[in-house]
């Protein structure tokens, strides 16, 4: 569940960068957040 919400979000902030539509500083933490799930998900060895 949580890869998918990390994906979900990974998702979104491409879509606001390329549509320049951004919730500002809010969706880049969304993202650090996600990319620190998968690491996460990663080293303990679940893999994606």
């Amino acid at each position: 569940m949580l890869e998918s919400i990390a994906l979900i979000l990974i998702i979104l902030w491409i879509l606001g960068l390329v549509s320049a539509y951004t919730l500002g500083g809010f969706i880049h933490v969304l993202l650090v957040i996600a990319i620190i799930v998968i690491l996460v998900r990663v080293i303990q060895g679940r893999g994606l």
